[in-house]
C-alpha cells in the first residue's frame, strides 16, 4: 500500500515590507512614484498594491535606524530595482517626490541608486 503524500500548501508572495519611522510618509512616497493605491492602512502598517498582485508594505518601527549605505554600519534593509526608459527623467521625478541622491554611484550610465525618505536604497535601472 502506497502512502499518500499531501501536496504542499499554497504559498503566494504578498508583499515586501519596509521598516520605517512613519508608514504614512514612506507609503505616500512609493504610492506617488509607482501609482499604487492603498489596500490597507492602520497607524502602524500600510499596504500598497493592486488587488491580486504583490504589494509594498510599510511597518512602523519605534527605534528605526536609517540605513547607512554604502557604509555597512546599518544594513540597507531592503532594495528595490525599478525599470525605467529614461534615467535622467526618472531620477528628476523621484527626487521631486523626496528621494535623495547619494554621492556614491556604482554605474551611473546603467542605473542610479537613490534613497527613499526613510533612507532605504533603491535603483532606477535603464531598460530601454
Amino acid at each position: 500500500m502506497t502512502e499518500k503524500v499531501a501536496p504542499p500548501p499554497q504559498i503566494r508572495f504578498l508583499s515586501v515590507d519596509f521598516d520605517c519611522p512613519d508608514p504614512a510618509v514612506l507609503s505616500h512616497f512609493y504610492s506617488s512614484m509607482l501609482g499604487l493605491p492603498v489596500l490597507f492602512s492602520s497607524d502602524d502598517f500600510i499596504l500598497l498594491g493592486r488587488g491580486g498582485e504583490s504589494g509594498l508594505g510599510f511597518v512602523r518601527v519605534a527605534d528605526y535606524r536609517r540605513p547607512t549605505w554604502p557604509d555597512p554600519t546599518e544594513g540597507k534593509q531592503a532594495h528595490i530595482e525599478l525599470g525605467v526608459d529614461d534615467l535622467d527623467a526618472a531620477q528628476s521625478y523621484v527626487l521631486s517626490l523626496g528621494a535623495e541622491l547619494p554621492s556614491f554611484q556604482p554605474d551611473i550610465t546603467h542605473w542610479r541608486v537613490l534613497l527613499d525618505p526613510a533612507g532605504h536604497p533603491f535603483c532606477l535601472s535603464f531598460n530601454g
